[in-house]
């Protein structure tokens, strides 16, 4: 390039320290797509500028980011060669990586020295531990450079690897090592050329005997058709006959137009147009005698910057800059079996100028992978993670190295490679495998679940003893143990006893209004009944024995059944505490979807707690003076007389209830039950349960005569 630039300075082919050409000089010289060389040959030359007609390659990032998205390649390296280009796409891709979160594994930049310096000195930097890790990698050439890492590739046949390269890469055409060949299935983004008319037949019949001028046409025919050089005039002879150069193997030469004779065809017409513009004016002008007028370099920089036109192939060009189109991208797929086929193989196109989702348009079955690999290949930094994971990022690496962590709980990834959980609906919970969540099912305490049906049997079993309890006080009513413990207050508790064991079947079932609101009062008042009618036998005993006793001065106080009445003041106080309880904030239905995994616990929800615990405040305090007046009581005679179990009794019901306030919260509904059955079965089977054995399997001692013998020795033992 130096030697022909100096041949057209000086006008001569030996090349002297001085000009011959004094009287005319180029307008415009041609210099290839290299930058660096337009530019020290217009230093040389002194051109005035150095406009570029190869195409806009802004979208060539993209088009590269859009092909690792296809393949799902998120760690990708980059290996891209200095210079002002190289520098723009190596922001240009970084840019579109960081926006489709694809990572830079590396970056290498390599320089442009001689060959001998890059193999020897630069092998270190693209050949490191990184590099081997990467399975794909993306080269970018501008410069002559490509030979040189291409050597240093090869050298160490680095297979198994996708390179993915833009249009200035070419294929070594050595012939050697095709099969092992480490670019084997490159894939290779052109500009998409249209056909121009004519150029397979010039390359057909292009000869040295037609272009003798043409010594580097001359050398190649003698190197690839077995010519002789003649003694005489160093002209071939002995060729093969009738040879073209179009029989010769991709190889060796290939007879599709390059991007860049692409561009210097463009070129050429584009010259030619922005001369026969300069004409175009100076026919315009004014005759100036016989003078000829002479355009300086430097006016042909206007028409070439302006000027627009279609080459013969159809294709738009221009010079500036501004007015250039995004380039239209042929994929190609370099092939290199069987051996010396050395085939790009057209895959498919990216089109920039298209909506997003038809921009890239790939055959993936035609696709010749490299040596080793049947199939896409991978190339992450981290596996996807899995569903039910999500991925933790790895302190001081890129956004695609990354941990995966499962899932929290209730919380799911229903998709591969999710960065975050996404929790579940409250009616919904995460399956075993956080991968989908599963609605929840409604529960409750039903009549068909196991321990509901313990409960329903448990309280219909101590109702049907009760009531048979109640059948034989009746049927009893007038033998002296009936007698001795209050009749009436008997009878009133076994009722009271019997509405306690029913009221627990309200809290079985599926919940509605009407039950939620009779489960408490129903509870509250009946229990009252119970309890407070125990305080009456109690006090009615305490009464009997000690005020009543001889020589005791409140004995003219002591009104008959008097302590009766404790009955009804009490169940109107529980009454009244209802009352406000349902007028204020009553029961009402609840759903509960956090206290039990997989199910909505519909419950009823107590509404005013307060007024709840006053419900079972006021119970529990007729509760410890029932037990009070029990323990009182605990050695008066005991013909007959059931206060010495009362504190037994009133001790087992006050600790089922003490018992139930702190698991209230956990086990609602079946505690509540099972303290409603055993309080109920503890205080039947306390007070009639040896009563009950009396008349039935004892009757001896179910007699006046016993009764006043036991109750005589018992006086005396007391006084």
């Amino acid at each position: 390039m130096l030697e022909s630039s100096l041949t057209l300075l000086t006008g001569q082919s030996e090349i002297p320290n001085y000009s011959c050409r004094k009287e005319s000089k180029s307008i415009a010289v041609l210099t290839g797509t290299l930058w660096a060389t337009s530019a020290q040959i217009g230093t040389l030359l002194e051109l005035y500028k150095f406009p570029q007609v190869s195409p806009k390659d802004i979208s060539l990032a993209l088009a590269m980011v859009s092909l690792m998205l296809h393949f799902s390649w998120t760690w990708v390296g980059l290996v891209i060669t200095e210079g002002q280009k190289g520098l723009q796409f190596l922001s240009d891709v970084t840019g579109e990586m960081d926006r489709n979160r694809v990572c830079v594994a590396f970056v290498k930049m390599v320089s442009t020295p001689l060959v001998s310096y890059i193999a020897s000195a630069n092998e270190h930097i693209i050949l490191t531990k990184e590099t081997s890790q990467v399975n794909v990698v993306i080269i970018y050439y501008d410069t002559d450079i490509l030979n040189d890492v291409n050597y240093i590739i090869e050298q160490y046949l680095l297979t198994g690897k996708v390179w993915v390269t833009n249009s200035q890469w070419h294929a070594d055409m050595t012939g050697k090592n095709f099969i092992l060949n480490s670019f084997h299935g490159s894939l290779i983004f052109s500009n998409h050329p249209e056909n121009i008319s004519g150029f397979k037949t010039f390359v057909q019949e292009a000869k040295p005997s037609k272009y003798p001028e043409d010594f580097y046409l001359t050398m190649f025919w003698f190197n690839n058709f077995y010519c002789s050089f003649s003694n005489s005039d160093c002209s071939l002879k002995d060729c093969t006959p009738n040879a073209s150069l179009a029989w010769l193997p991709v190889n060796r030469f290939d007879t599709a137009m390059t991007d860049q004779s692409h561009n210097i065809y463009n070129a050429v017409y584009a010259v030619a147009h922005a001369l026969h513009e300069m004409l175009l004016q100076q026919a315009q002008w004014p005759p100036m005698g016989n003078k000829v007028m002479v355009f300086a370099p430097w006016q042909l920089q206007s028409f070439l910057k302006n000027i627009h036109f279609n080459n013969p192939a159809g294709d738009q060009v221009t010079l500036d800059d501004k007015r250039k189109l995004d380039v239209e991208y042929d994929i190609l797929n370099f092939w290199n079996f069987p051996e010396g086929l050395r085939l790009k193989i057209k895959l498919g196109t990216f089109t920039p100028h298209v909506p997003h989702a038809q921009q890239l348009s790939l055959s993936d079955e035609m696709i010749e992978w490299a040596m080793g690999i049947t199939e896409a290949p991978r190339s992450v930094c981290s596996k996807s993670c899995s569903s039910g994971f999500r991925k933790s990022p790895q302190e001081g690496k890129p956004a695609c190295c990354f941990d995966c962590t499962p899932c929290p709980e209730n919380e799911i990834a229903n998709d591969t490679g999710m960065e975050q959980c996404v929790k579940c609906p409250d009616d919904q919970y995460a399956n075993p495998q956080q991968n989908h969540c599963l609605q929840k099912s409604e529960t409750f305490l039903g009549h068909g679940d196991p321990m509901g049906k313990i409960l329903a049997g448990t309280a219909l079993s101590l109702t049907i003893l009760t009531a048979a309890a109640l059948g034989l006080f009746v049927k009893h009513q007038d033998t002296p143990i009936v007698k001795a413990n209050n009749r009436a207050l008997s009878y009133t508790l076994l009722i009271s006893l019997i509405f306690c064991f029913l009221c627990s079947l309200l809290f079985i079932g599926r919940p509605n209004t009407a039950t939620c609101i009779l489960q408490q009062t129903t509870f509250g008042v009946v229990f009252t009944v119970a309890v407070s009618t125990i305080l009456a036998k109690t006090i009615t005993v305490v009464l009997a024995f000690k005020v009543t006793a001889p020589g005791r001065r409140m004995r003219q106080l002591l009104v008959p059944r008097a302590p009766n009445y404790i009955i009804p003041i009490c169940s109107l106080i529980q009454l009244t505490l209802c009352g406000v309880w349902m007028g204020t904030n009553p029961p009402y239905i609840e759903t509960d979807a956090h206290s039990e995994h997989g199910h909505i616990l519909i419950v009823c929800n107590k509404g005013s707690l307060t007024a709840f615990y006053c419900v079972l405040g006021s119970l529990g305090s007729l509760a410890l003076v029932s037990f009070t007046e029990a323990f009182l009581a605990r050695n008066l005679p005991d013909t007959f007389n059931e206060a010495k179990f009362l504190t037994f009794i009133m001790l087992v019901f006050c600790s089922v209830w003490v018992t139930f306030l702190p698991v209230y919260h956990s086990t609602k509904v079946a505690m509540e039950i099972f303290s409603i059955l055993a309080s109920s079965a503890g205080l039947l089977g306390g007070i009639f349960g040896p009563e009950c054995y009396i008349i039935l399997l004892r009757p001896e001692r179910n007699s006046l005569y016993e009764f006043r013998d036991k109750t005589h020795s018992g006086k005396k033992k007391s006084y």
